[in-house]
């Protein structure tokens, strides 16, 4: 999945794109900092978004578009309105923005204002984005801005990649799964299942904590006093013992913090 330097470089490239770009620029940045489904997006309506002139914004989702095709819909068109996935036909689910996409949809509405029926993304004839449309603008994006190798791990290959990618950052920057979950309008299990991905240059940023863990371990316990010195921990040989490991003779001092 792209960290967010990576999809501030996508998003990037999605604004530039000639023709219907700068009109999806907003519409992948729902997808990613609101972790709204596509269909979400789509639907979206200017009487969901709450928009402050600073700070944080709020958008109550009510449900999607979705394309079942003439033949599954009751009146023959090809769109259909579902209410939002396993809740009630009239709930809501109220998702927190943070300034940055609320600075995105305040630019968006100014500069394209909303159609007669109040959504704020369209096609140029004023109906639903189709969703081969803005895959082809994503597609566009990632060959302008991925390197090669993020090409070969296939990065954010689908728009809805966004989705997942944003609630595998929530949960590695400590969110509380429970409030991901609510977020997402998943539950927490089939966050964990479905959503809980791997970030790329995770494993480096990992790797560094380990290293610099390690590193104050490894330092030296003290000088010839037995002082116990350095980044240790202050009870770090009390947790040794506790843990049943040797520690050598750890000098006076510490022999204190061990009985103490």
């Amino acid at each position: 999945m792209p960290n967010p330097a990576q999809f501030a470089r996508l998003l990037a490239a999605v604004k530039v794109l000639p023709g219907r770009g700068p009109h999806l620029y907003a519409f992948f940045g729902c997808m990613y900092y609101a972790a709204m489904r596509p269909a979400e997006s789509i639907h979206l309506q200017k009487s969901q978004c709450r928009l402050p002139t600073s700070g944080w914004g709020l958008l109550n989702l009510k449900g999607g578009v979705v394309t079942p095709g003439t033949v599954w819909t009751d009146d023959g068109a090809v769109h259909e309105i579902h209410s939002p996935k396993r809740r009630a036909a009239k709930a809501a689910r109220p998702v927190p923005i943070p300034p940055v996409l609320v600075r995105m949809l305040r630019e968006h509405i100014r500069t394209f204002g909303v159609a007669p029926d109040g959504r704020l993304f369209r096609n140029a004839a004023g109906n639903y984005i189709d969703a081969s449309a803005y895959g082809i603008s994503w597609g566009r994006a990632r060959e302008a801005a991925l390197a090669l190798d993020e090409h070969a791990i296939e990065l954010a290959k689908r728009p809805y990649d966004l989705r997942h990618a944003v609630i595998s950052f929530w949960l590695a920057s400590g969110v509380d799964p429970a409030e991901c979950a609510r977020r997402a309008g998943q539950s927490i299990q089939v966050l964990f299942r479905c959503y809980a991905k791997f970030l790329a240059e995770a494993r480096n940023h990992a790797n560094r904590l380990i290293e610099e863990s390690m590193q104050r371990w490894e330092a030296p316990m003290g000088d010839a006093e037995g002082d116990l010195a350095g980044p240790w921990p202050g009870n770090a040989p009390e947790l040794l013992v506790r843990a049943g490991i040797p520690v050598g003779d750890i000098g006076s001092k510490g022999a204190s913090r061990l009985t103490a």
